[in-house]
């Protein structure tokens, strides 16, 4: 995964509670089991007029001009709910995205966020509300970083800096850009010692070796 550590980026807000996986990437546009392919069935249902042929409703916010490039999404309240399923992530990231803001978020988007590089930060409804309404001001200028490695949000919105809270394990991995295979990488050597050892106290154990 790309570490994530600073980023700064173009925010859209899509303020709609209870915005579901099957909004994000609905089933019938899960054409593949890798990672790719899904950036063009990205909220399909609002993105197109005609889903099957493409047609892009212009009044949809992530086809507008102004929102070109967007990185950061500001979201509605219990984001990612429905089902569990990681395509979901993984065409939110395939779209450019690296992190989400929202007053909450389902708890299986969330691990499958973190667990894929994918940052979600839970801020105040109010103050999601706040950074919404001064992104939309100037959506290419009015950007907003984000500081991982010292857990701030910040804008121009007010002069107050934003705090924010990962799990710690998540967070580290986030910063180092590993997933759950490359944390267990890093301790190949400490676990090859152990099986060594392992070897000449139970030798039994590897006889089918």
């Amino acid at each position: 995964m790309t570490p994530f550590r600073h980023h700064q980026g173009i925010a859209a807000p899509l303020l709609r509670d209870n915005i579901d996986t099957d909004t994000i990437i609905p089933s019938r546009e899960m054409r593949t089991v890798s990672r790719s392919g899904l950036a063009a069935g990205l909220f399909a249902p609002w993105r197109y007029t005609d889903p099957d042929a493409r047609v892009p409703d212009t009044d949809f916010l992530l086809n507008t001009p102004a929102f070109s490039g967007a990185s950061i999404l500001i979201a509605g309240g219990n984001f990612g709910c429905g089902s569990s399923r990681e395509h979901a992530v993984w065409a939110l990231m395939e779209s450019g995205f690296r992190a989400v803001l929202a007053p909450s978020f389902a708890t299986i988007f969330q691990n499958n966020a973190l667990r894929n590089g994918l940052l979600p930060v839970e801020l105040p409804r109010k103050r999601i509300d706040e950074l919404a309404a001064w992104v939309q001001i100037d959506p290419q200028n009015n950007r907003l970083h984000i500081d991982l490695e010292t857990c701030v949000l910040h804008s121009d919105a007010t002069s107050a800096q934003d705090t924010f809270t990962v799990n710690p394990s998540a967070r580290e991995m986030l910063l180092q850009g590993l997933d759950e295979i490359g944390l267990t990488e890093k301790y190949f050597e400490g676990i090859a010692a152990f099986e060594a050892r392992d070897r000449v106290s139970r030798p039994w154990v590897y006889l089918a070796d």
